[in-house]
């Protein structure tokens, strides 16, 4: 059987195309067919990317969503997304991708230049549910209305997603890493504002 001509084309190259098409919107249907047998990691990765955008007040609610169906797929051992009709029809600006994709873009393709496959132990069953258990947790984070907290989290799913296309157990352990940065981070901030509304609550009731 022929291999897929967009599996040996760097996603890179595939996200840099979508972003400067004169089309004004790209659907997610389209964002499917275009990954091919990719798809899995890189919905995840796009979306995740998206994510990390300057975007307005609860647009990575939004676009957290299909990350919220995508990375449970992964934790019960599907390799090929599925998205209901309604959500692979909703479109995406391409306007809104060419503000601030090229510049990811650029990190991205370095990252590409020096990532190949190794520590494959990294995705066998096992480690593709990891992966998907630890992007969904990031993804019910990023839904949340938290100011400022979905940098860390969306930054590791990119990792994480980036690991699934490219087979690099590297990216993997680095992605790893900054999930479990982020969970101490919004675990010390969880933190501060209790502190601040016990503190809050006991001048109330000084008063």
């Amino acid at each position: 059987m022929p291999l897929d001509p967009q599996a040996r084309r760097p996603l890179s190259e595939i996200l840099r195309e979508i972003s400067e098409q004169s089309a004004p919107t790209v659907s997610i249907g389209e964002l499917m067919e275009r990954f091919g047998g990719r798809a899995m990691g890189a919905l995840l990765l796009i979306f995740a990317l998206i994510c990390i955008l300057p975007l307005p007040p609860g647009a990575t609610t939004i676009f957290g969503a299909p990350l919220v169906l995508l990375a449970p797929q992964l934790v019960i051992g599907s390799r090929a997304p599925w998205l209901p009709a309604r959500m692979r029809a909703q479109c995406i600006a391409t306007a809104d991708l060419r503000r601030g994709l090229p510049r990811l873009l650029r990190g991205l393709e370095r990252v590409e230049a020096v990532s190949r496959p190794r520590l494959l132990f990294l995705f066998g069953t096992w480690g593709h549910r990891a992966i998907g258990l630890v992007c969904t947790v990031l993804a019910l984070v990023l839904i949340l209305p938290i100011p400022l907290g979905n940098m860390l989290p969306a930054a590791a799913v990119t990792v994480l997603s980036l690991s699934l296309v490219q087979r690099d157990g590297f990216l993997a352990l680095f992605g790893y890493t900054l999930a479990a940065l982020s969970a101490g981070v919004l675990m010390l901030a969880a933190s501060l504002i209790a502190r601040v509304l016990t503190h809050v609550f006991e001048l109330l009731s000084l008063a």
